[in-house]
C-alpha cells in the first residue's frame, strides 16, 4: 500500500473537562472513500476539524503529505498540518454541515470567489468553475443567488466551492443531513463521480446504508475513540456473525418444525404473521437442516431467503454495548458463507 495522504498520530482533544477524542491513530490513503461513522456526539466533526487543522489537539499531530510529493507519488515528506497551514490548505477541500458560500452572491460569483481565496488565475478560475458547474448540474442556476437555492443545489454548491483548487482530498462532514431520499442519492452518486476522477474522500455520516455502499473503508467512532476500521463487509463479518433465515411454508407449523430443529448455532426464532424467522451463526448447516425437516413434514416452502447483516446492524448493536465491549453474536466461530436460495 502507498504511503498515506495524512497521518493522524495519537490525537486527543478535549474542550473543558469533557474529552471528545481520546488517543486518535488513523491513515488515509490516495484513492479511498474513507467514512467515518459515529452516533451524535461521538467526535465526529472535533475529528475532521482537527485533521484539517482548524482545531489542534492537546496531544498528537496530524501530518500530511505535500502536494507536489503525492501528485509526482515520490518521496515520503509529511508536514504537521499545524505548522504549514497554507500548504494542507492546498491538499483539501473542505465543506462543513453549515454552508460556506455566500448567500447574497450568485452560484457563479461565490465559485468565482472561492478560486480567488487559493490565489488562481484568472484562467484556472473559468476552467474550473465551468467543470465544477457541469460536474454538480448547476449550470442552469449558474446566474442564480445562493439564497434562492433548494437545498440539495446549496449542498452541491458547498462541494463545489471546496473543490474550486481541484483539491486532492475533499473532506465532508455529514454532506447529506437533512435532505430528502432523492436528494441524498444525487449526493452520494456525485461523491462516486468525483472519486473516479481521482478524488480521495473522507466523508462523515449516519447513513449508514449508503457509507456501506460507498465507502472503501469505514472507521468506528465510539466515545471518541476508533474501535475498528477497515472495508465495510470485513467489519460486517467481525462483529456480527449472525444471520437471518426467513422461511414461510404451508400450511406453517412452525411450532412443530421447531421442535425438531435443534443446533447450537441458532441464536433465537421467532414467528412474525405467516414467517419463521431463525437467527443462526451457522446458515449453511441450518439451512441444510430446515429443509429436511420440511420435507419430513410434508410443509411446501413458499419463499426462503437469507438476510446478511448491514454495516447499521452492526453499528446499532455496538452503540448498545459498554465501551470496551464491542463483540456481538460470536459465540460460535463457524464460517459464513454467502448463501442464495432460489424458491419455485
Amino acid at each position: 500500500m502507498s504511503e498515506p495522504i495524512f497521518k493522524i498520530r495519537n490525537v486527543s482533544k478535549s474542550f473543558g473537562s469533557k474529552t471528545v477524542l481520546s488517543n486518535i491513530n488513523l491513515d488515509i490513503y490516495a484513492g479511498e472513500v474513507l467514512g467515518v461513522i459515529g452516533s451524535s456526539g461521538s467526535g465526529k466533526t472535533t475529528l475532521l476539524n482537527t485533521i484539517i487543522g482548524f482545531l489542534k489537539p492537546e496531544k498528537g499531530d496530524v501530518l500530511f503529505r505535500q502536494a507536489h510529493l503525492l501528485k509526482s507519488g515520490t518521496g515520503s515528506g509529511y508536514d504537521s498540518v499545524y505548522r504549514k497551514k497554507f500548504l494542507v490548505k492546498q491538499t483539501y477541500g473542505f465543506a462543513s454541515q453549515l454552508p460556506s458560500f455566500y448567500k447574497k452572491l450568485s452560484v457563479k460569483e461565490n465559485l468565482d470567489y472561492f478560486g480567488t481565496l487559493y490565489d488562481l488565475s484568472k484562467t484556472a478560475i473559468v476552467q474550473n468553475r465551468n467543470t465544477l458547474l457541469k460536474l454538480m448540474d448547476l449550470n442552469l442556476a449558474e446566474n442564480t443567488l445562493a439564497e434562492n437555492l433548494s437545498g440539495g443545489m446549496e449542498r452541491r454548491l458547498d462541494i463545489a466551492c471546496a473543490m474550486m483548487h481541484d483539491p486532492d482530498v475533499l473532506i465532508l462532514d455529514e454532506p447529506t443531513a437533512d435532505l430528502d431520499p432523492l436528494l441524498k442519492n444525487h449526493i452520494w452518486q456525485l461523491l462516486r463521480s468525483i472519486n473516479k476522477k481521482g478524488t480521495t474522500v473522507l466523508v462523515s455520516s449516519h447513513h449508514l446504508q449508503d457509507m456501506e455502499k460507498l465507502c472503501t473503508r469505514v472507521a468506528l467512532l465510539k466515545y471518541g475513540k476508533i474501535v475498528d476500521i477497515g472495508p465495510p463487509d470485513e467489519i460486517r463479518i467481525k462483529y456480527q456473525k449472525a444471520e437471518e433465515i426467513v422461511i414461510e411454508s404451508y400450511p406453517g407449523d412452525y411450532k412443530k418444525l421447531l421442535s425438531k430443529l435443534k443446533l447450537k448455532s441458532i441464536i433465537k426464532t421467532g414467528v412474525n404473521g405467516t414467517e419463521l424467522s431463525i437467527f443462526t451463526t451457522n446458515p449453511a448447516k441450518v439451512l441444510h437442516r430446515i429443509l429436511h425437516i420440511v420435507e419430513e413434514a410434508k410443509e411446501e416452502i413458499i419463499e426462503l431467503r437469507v438476510i446478511k447483516p448491514t454495516l447499521e446492524d452492526v453499528f446499532l448493536s455496538m452503540s448498545s454495548k459498554k465501551e470496551n465491549d464491542v463483540n456481538y453474536l460470536s459465540a460460535d466461530k463457524d464460517d459464513d458463507q454467502e448463501i442464495k436460495i432460489e424458491v419455485g
